[in-house]
């Protein structure tokens, strides 16, 4: 079976994550200290918070924005549900706004219009963009909305450690940016998550909420405010270390492998049985999704693909289409590319651990099936 992905865990990381097992500091510690120096170093932020994973990086931004009742958070229909999950768990509202049927991101013409007819009784407070799959969304465009309407910018940036748009790095082009280290990422700590800003004052309270609204003094603790428990562990970081050294050369291979993908596959676009994704200098491609025909169904043909022993999926959800988030604009507005990406989206097996004859049995299969 050739998977969806794999996490790719070299033998040297295992070794480390053993070491600071045996040594047994295994809670926040020195590894998490270097984790953080490293990651804020890799994408030229002034403070890098490390989290137990990319919702509780969501949760703790949103938080520390002091979002909460009576706001409202615009975000993309075509993501992953934590993303307004986390718009939700802190009583905000999450308002929907379709998506680029070519980059699968945040349409910059859907987000002006929804911003400009706005008329719910919550405050809009703030934009989350979602750099969905590792394409950067533009992030010049909302940054500059946002600061036109007072909005905060929270980049949800989960699939996109190591995203460019020219000299801006994904996650680190505004207000606070979010990653996740699930093992379906490029670099993974099992669980995790990552919170980064440029802000002093963000950023000390991101570290105090995720420790409980604590901080260690010489005195002893003190307690600024009720907080939560989202630490990432020592050993864990020691994973994302040995990792990010790498990561750089595991996104070149990714940029390869999806340059044949495209390639082997734009017969079968130009059939017009699929769409292709859109191509950016800057993607860190997380994941590879091609946009069915109407003419097929996806789940029939997910089937038929594990029969030959491929497995395939959907690539992400339609918040619109899931409708647990009603409010009047979500419940009386249409979005179209959002629930076509979700009903027609086929993930494809990808990650730097496969070669291009397997991408090439994936190739083979679909042309086979279409």
């Amino acid at each position: 079976m050739i998977k969806l992905s794999k996490p790719n865990i070299p033998e040297i990381a295992i070794t480390a994550m053993n070491d600071i097992i045996r040594s047994g500091q295994l809670v926040h510690g020195a590894e998490c200290i270097q984790f953080e120096q490293e990651l804020a170093a890799y994408l030229d932020v002034k403070h890098a918070c490390v989290v137990s994973n990319g919702t509780a990086a969501l949760h703790l931004a949103l938080l520390a924005l002091d979002i909460g009742p009576g706001d409202a958070v615009l975000v993309p229909d075509f993501t992953y549900p934590a993303t307004a999950n986390a718009v939700a768990m802190v009583g905000a509202t999450p308002v929907i706004v379709d998506v680029c049927p070519q980059t699968y991101c945040l349409s910059v013409s859907e987000l002006e219009k929804t911003i400009a007819q706005w008329q719910g009784p919550e405050r809009l407070k703030a934009i989350m963009p979602v750099h969905e799959f590792g394409h950067p969304a533009d992030m010049n465009a909302i940054n500059e909305l946002a600061k036109k309407h007072a909005l905060y910018v929270v980049e949800d940036a989960a699939c996109a450690l190591g995203a460019v748009d020219g000299h801006l790095k994904m996650g680190a082009a505004s207000d606070i940016g979010c990653f996740s280290f699930h093992p379906r990422k490029t670099l993974t700590t099992g669980e995790g998550g990552l919170v980064v800003t440029n802000s002093d004052e963000i950023a000390d309270k991101l570290r105090r909420l995720r420790n409980h609204g604590m901080e260690r003094t010489d005195a002893g603790m003190k307690f600024f405010y009720p907080g939560l428990n989202y630490r990432l562990t020592n050993f864990q970081a020691s994973l994302g270390r040995i990792q990010l050294e790498q990561l750089n050369s595991w996104i070149h291979t990714r940029k390869s492998l999806a340059a044949f993908y495209l390639k082997k596959l734009s017969p079968l676009a130009e059939a017009g049985k699929l769409r292709l994704p859109s191509s950016h200098a800057g993607h860190s491609w997380q994941t590879f999704m091609v946009v069915l025909s109407d003419q097929y169904n996806r789940d029939e043909l997910v089937i038929k693909l594990r029969e030959k022993g491929i497995e395939t999926s959907l690539g992400a959800q339609s918040l619109s289409s899931l409708a647990i988030y009603p409010n009047h604009w979500n419940d009386t507005h249409q979005f179209d590319t959002g629930s076509t990406l979700y009903k027609q989206g086929l993930a494809l097996p990808f990650c730097e651990l496969y070669s291009t004859a397997e991408l090439q049995q994936v190739v083979d299969a679909l042309i086979d099936l279409l």
